[in-house]
């Protein structure tokens, strides 16, 4: 890799991206970049569904967001891992889209946070149309075309560990 060392990493919810991001950040020994809504909602005392609902309704939240995502990012040597981080991050020496199927997804969800698998699977579906519809809104970018990621890694059959071991064999191939 050069010697910025930045690997942007995305996906949507129940792929991996915070986990998979932070094990590939302590493997190479650089810095985690993981400032989100829920960081923010922790920061604010805020709800995290409540501040995702008025983010759909005020941008200044999305700004804030990835404002302070590209200043953490600022000098390399970090991973980044958001929902818009392949997007955001141009300069990436890295690239990595994280997909798998929506079931797998829901399940994922289901086993972190509890209730029932039904609700967290349309309300999955139903953040995911309300995102998809806010970035294309606030940044023209469609969340579902990431064809011009380096690396996309197909989820659904790999743990952690395994999509992290991945991403850092290829990247030490660049």
């Amino acid at each position: 890799m050069s010697n910025k060392n930045t690997i942007a990493i995305s996906g949507k919810s129940g792929c991996g991206n915070t986990t998979v991001s932070r094990l590939v950040a302590e493997a190479i020994g650089l810095r985690i970049i993981n400032y989100t809504f829920h960081t923010l909602a922790d920061e604010r005392n805020m709800d995290f569904k409540s501040l995702c609902l008025l983010a759909e309704k005020d941008p200044q939240f999305d700004y804030f967001v990835d404002e302070k995502q590209m200043e953490l990012a600022r000098g390399g040597q970090c991973v980044l891992g958001s929902r818009l981080a392949i997007w955001l991050l141009k300069d990436a020496d890295l690239k990595v889209y994280l997909t798998a199927a929506p079931r797998v997804r829901a399940q994922r969800i289901f086993n972190r946070e509890g209730g029932s698998f039904e609700n967290v699977s349309r309300e999955m579906a139903e953040r995911d149309a309300r995102d998809t519809n806010r970035y294309k809104r606030l940044y023209g970018i469609d969340n579902d075309s990431y064809t011009f990621a380096d690396l996309v890694i197909d989820t659904d059959n790999l743990d952690q560990n395994g999509v992290a071991q991945r991403i850092i064999e290829f990247a030490e191939k660049i």
